[in-house]
Parts: C-alpha cells; structure tokens; sequence
C-alpha cells in the first residue's frame, strides 16, 4: 500500500491527514469547511483512494488558511506516498461532465510543479464557501506534491457544477497518472529519474 500521513499545526490550523492512494474510495473527512468536506469527498471516491482529514481552522476569519493548508498537506503526503514511482503510468487525463459543466485535468507526476487554470468560475461563492479558494487549494497541492496539474473548464453555468467536475476529474487523472503498469520498468523517464 502507498500510504502517507502528516500532521501539521500553525497559528491559523492544526490538520491531520492520511492518505493511501491504492484505496477503496474510503473517506473520513472533517474540516470545518462543508463544501471542501464534500469536494474532498467525492475526490476521495473518484480516485479511489483512501482519505483522512481532521482540521480545525481560523474559519471564524474565513476558509483561506484551512483551505490552502489542506491543499499543502494532501500535496506532501500525495508525493510522498508516490515513493519512487517506479511503475506508474506517470501522465492522466479526464473528462467529466456534471450537468451543464464539462471540466477537464491532465497531470503529470513528473517531480517539476506547475499549475494552470483555464476556465470560468462564473460565482464569487457557493454557500459560504469562497470560490477563489479552488485555485488557492489546487495551486498548493500541485506545488507541494510536485507535480504538473492542468485544469481546463470548457463549459459551464452552475458554478457548484463546475466545481464539482474539477475535483472528480482531479480524482480520476490522478487515478490513471498513479496506476501500475506492468510493460514499465524503472519510472517512466528517459532521464532515469522523476
């Protein structure tokens, strides 16, 4: 089993989280922030792995710090749950519609951080949740698990839709992307390293 946790405590939150990425879809999550406990939910399940998350956050401020910190430590436990990567597919992509939205990610487990959004967030909130926090949250776990993550959103009005699909396509690339091959040996790199 790839597993990995961390437990992490600033002035603004104090997160433990666990991760196995070769899971059953089991989430056990507890934020404080209910539209990130669903987002992180459904991307639990879509990618089959297996996730923790207990947080308690300054979120009588607003849901910046616990957002952004959970998105750094699902980053460094995702990467170093990855080990080596000797094996794996290395490279994901989906499609998911939700309703009206169609989100696609692409990523690329490739040791080198990167981050792009593409795409209309058309609300400023759902619920109480700010909505620029979706790009807040993405950008610190591509960054902190050291990966390339391409989010282009092609169409949509809902933006809970939007959203949604974002997160569930995350799952299934990342899904695809960590996925054994037997035909690779070594990690899928000329240069003999990710």
């Amino acid at each position: 089993m790839r597993e990995s946790s961390i437990k992490r405590t600033t002035n603004e939150t104090d997160i433990a989280l666990a991760i196995g990425i070769d899971g059953e879809g089991k989430a056990n999550i507890d934020t404080g922030v209910p539209f990130l406990n669903h987002m992180l939910d459904l991307f639990t399940k879509h990618g089959q792995f297996n996730l923790d998350v207990k947080a308690d956050g300054d979120t009588e401020i607003d849901d910046h710090h616990t957002t952004e910190d959970i998105g750094i430590c699902l980053g460094q436990t995702f990467k170093e749950a990855l080990g080596d990567k000797k094996g794996i597919k290395r490279y994901g992509n989906a499609f998911v519609p939700m309703d009206d939205a169609l989100a696609q990610v692409v990523v690329d487990l490739s040791n080198r951080p990167h981050f792009e959004f593409k795409g209309d967030i058309p609300a400023s909130r759902v619920g109480t949740f700010d909505t620029e926090l979706v790009y807040e949250f993405l950008w610190k776990f591509a960054l902190e698990s050291r990966m390339n993550v391409h989010v282009i959103v092609h169409y949509g009005k809902n933006t809970h839709h939007i959203i949604e699909a974002v997160f569930k396509a995350l799952a299934r690339a990342l899904d695809e992307a960590t996925t054994i091959d037997p035909r690779v040996k070594g990690v899928p790199s000329t240069k003999g390293m990710l």
